[in-house]
């Protein structure tokens, strides 16, 4: 379980918190904010009940905090206790943090900090708490520091965490000074950074934790166990010289995916909330003519489990599924041992887990240790059986030791089936093959030296070290998908009307080559572009197809033409029907030969439905349609498309095709294979015989 933690921002929100500084365009407040709703919405998000926030705003036209009774601590209010934050208090804050009409020296910078501590002592009280309080001001105005030194000291002893962010407060490590600053402030800062230093906090300024907003928060997660037992190599119950040891298991390298999205409603009553998260409910029916619509409803505990076996359901009964099903029990067991150079890339590029001792076991921990450097030092790796609980499936692993100065641990990878690898087989880059099979090491086809020493250049001149800096080091290595979606997510959740901001520079360097290095490698890649001889093609001629001239390719040779035949025959035959079909159309100028074209590709469209067994020429059937159908979108001829479409309608309806294949007619309806309508014209103009909504959604009404 995660441990408890209070974080509580106090907020300066003063008068002069309104104004602008350092040629900023945004206000000292909003410069603030940025930073605050970055930390509170990744509160939020997590959705951790012990994950706990509150916010006191400084400086405020009104006074709500729990020693507004006594001098000093006028115009600080508390405008969030200390609890989980969901998103209508989240929405709810950006109303309340707007600057005040209250001047700087009417709020006591000291008497918020105060306030701030008092809030997370009395909602924390002596349990077990993670404690941050984070204060945000300009640093001018009133600051009482006659307390200074108590309050450092109270807050060091109450384990509390503080960080101060001033705005325009000066920081020699960041590199930021502020010029002729007034002496109040500069006075205010010199306490705040001696009240940070006392209590053991941290102190900066506020531009530079802007500046660290457009980098990713690596979270640490607290390591789970999801296996305790014995690693063991033979049978400890039977042998003496069995291996047992004691290990934990424990996550390394896990893929994390972005939040997915919900399904939501508007609410009808928006007292609360305007969304409500949509429920799902689950009708099961089956066949019965005897119903009104021809389906019964069913109950989910009357259905019986099946297992998809190609298109059928094969039914199994629990008593044949009990008898079928392999009893296991929780262990790890090692089968063997492979030469590391054996393991393939691809056998472990899934999850990574981490076999360790069990804590508190120094037997455990050098059994393990020994038994990890004897597969290290003998280049090996071990093959284990693991089942994780009783009656798991089993699974086999691949266990690799991890040796390193001050950390020894195995690695784990779970081995792929043979049904999950795909094997792929290429020609060889360094030769042809002749159908002799003669090996070729020169030919148009093969690189020369030019070539590859052009390329060779060329990767070199792209090198993302220069020198010892990385242009793109490990650290700086982020999922901008991952982190781009969530940070979507909590800027829309502060901001739901405004547009999203700009991704940060940060991830655009994962698209961007650096302008310096495209400069650098300009002169490579043009020796490489020469030694490749890389021609431009030429863009596709638009217009429409049936008044477009054939294009001419690079090389002057037309492939096609050698295998044209002047008389060839005009009959599509339905073993090769497509490219056939296709083959008409190479210069469209007679609308007869096309209209004879699209009969015979009817007549081999019918004949598939009708000798069809069961749904077995459907699919082959409907891929026909769509080419005949993409083809008279192209030449615009909507109306020999429909006339097709009528002919094949009224043979189904009248049962001509082979008996009812009313289902076959159903995967053309999904296919979208309707008539064509006037709105489908690529030109935007209006189909001379296209047929109008109302027409193409009528048309499948087969009752007509």
């Amino acid at each position: 379980m995660a441990d408890k933690e209070a974080n509580v921002f106090v907020i300066d929100v003063c008068r002069s918190m309104a104004k602008c500084h350092q040629g900023r365009e945004q206000s000292d407040l909003d410069f603030t904010l940025q930073y605050v709703w970055d930390k509170v919405s990744g509160i939020v998000q997590t959705g951790r009940k012990t994950l706990q926030c509150g916010i006191v705003a400084m400086g405020s036209d009104r006074t709500e905090n729990n020693m507004q009774n006594e001098d000093g601590y006028s115009n600080i209010a508390v405008i969030q206790p200390i609890a989980q934050i969901l998103l209508p208090e989240l929405q709810r804050l950006p109303k309340l943090l707007k600057p005040s009409n209250t001047p700087e020296s009417q709020r006591d910078l000291l008497s918020g900090i105060i306030i701030g501590v008092d809030l997370i002592l009395k909602h924390c009280k002596h349990l077990k708490y993670k404690k941050r309080l984070t204060v945000c001001t300009n640093g001018v105005g009133l600051l009482d520091d006659d307390q200074l030194q108590a309050v450092a000291d109270q807050i060091k002893e109450e384990g509390i965490e503080l960080i101060v962010l001033g705005i325009d407060f000066d920081d020699p490590e960041y590199g930021f000074k502020e010029e002729d600053k007034p002496a109040e402030k500069a006075k205010n800062e010199e306490a705040l950074r001696e009240l940070a230093e006392g209590s053991g906090g941290m102190f900066g300024t506020m531009q530079e934790a802007a500046e660290g907003l457009s980098r990713p928060e690596v979270k640490v997660t607290r390591p789970t166990p999801t296996y305790r037992g014995v690693l063991r190599l033979g049978d400890p119950e039977n042998y003496d010289t069995a291996l047992a040891i004691e290990v934990e298991r424990y996550f390394k390298v896990s893929v994390r995916k972005p939040p997915t999205a919900s399904s939501f409603a508007i609410k009808q009553d928006t007292s609360a909330s305007d969304l409500a998260n949509v429920e799902q409910h689950f009708q099961y029916t089956v066949k019965n003519e005897n119903e009104v619509d021809g389906r019964q409803p069913v109950e989910r505990d009357d259905l019986a489990k099946g297992y998809e076996y190609g298109r059928t359901a094969v039914y199994i009964s629990q008593a044949d599924e009990n008898i079928t099903k392999l009893e296991t029990y929780s262990s790890y067991d090692i089968l063997g041992f492979i030469p590391v150079e054996n393991i393939e890339r691809y056998m472990i590029i899934d999850n990574t887990t981490m076999l360790v001792p069990q804590k508190g076991n120094d037997k455990a921990a050098f059994a393990l240790s020994s038994f990890t450097h004897a597969l290290y030092e003998l280049g090996s790796v071990a093959v284990a059986r693991f089942v994780k609980k009783d009656m798991a499936e089993p699974a086999i692993t691949l266990l690799s030791p991890l040796v390193e100065p001050d950390y020894e641990c195995l690695i784990e990878n779970t081995l792929p089936f043979a049904e999950d690898i795909r094997t792929y087989r290429f020609p060889p880059l360094d030769k042809v093959l002749t159908v002799s099979g003669k090996a070729l090491k020169e030919h148009r086809n093969l690189p020369n030296d030019d070539l590859l020493q052009s390329m060779s250049d060329f990767v070199d001149s792209m090198s993302l070290i220069e020198g010892e800096e990385e242009l793109l080091p490990m650290d700086d290595t982020f999922s901008p998908v991952l982190h781009t979606i969530e940070g979507a997510i909590k800027y829309r959740a502060i901001h739901p009307d405004q547009a999203l901001p700009p991704k940060p520079e940060l991830f655009s360097n994962y698209s961007h080559q650096p302008t310096h290095l495209q400069e650098a490698a300009k002169p490579a890649l043009d020796r490489l572009i020469k030694a490749a001889d890389v021609k431009k093609v030429p863009p596709k001629v638009k217009g429409r197809k049936r008044y477009r001239e054939a294009e001419k390719p690079l090389s002057g040779l037309d492939i096609g033409a050698l295998f044209k035949k002047e008389n060839r025959p005009r009959t599509i035959s339905a073993d090769n029907a497509i490219p056939e079909f296709k083959q008409q159309f190479e210069n469209p100028d007679d609308e007869g030969k096309i209209r004879n074209a699209v009969k015979q590709m009817q007549s081999i469209v019918e004949k598939l439905v009708t000798d069809s067994f069961g749904d077995q020429n459907y699919a082959q059937a409907v891929e026909m349609l769509s080419v005949v159908r993409e083809e008279m979108k192209e030449l615009e001829f909507p109306e020999i498309w429909t006339e097709l479409m009528d002919g094949i309608k009224k043979k189904l309806k009248e049962g001509r095709l082979g008996g009812d294949r009313r289902e076959w007619w159903y995967r053309v309806r999904m296919a979208r294979l309707g008539l064509i309508e006037e709105t489908e014209a690529k030109s935007g103009e209006v189909y001379p015989g296209g047929a109008s909504k109302e027409e193409a959604q009528k048309f499948w009404r087969l009752d007509d």
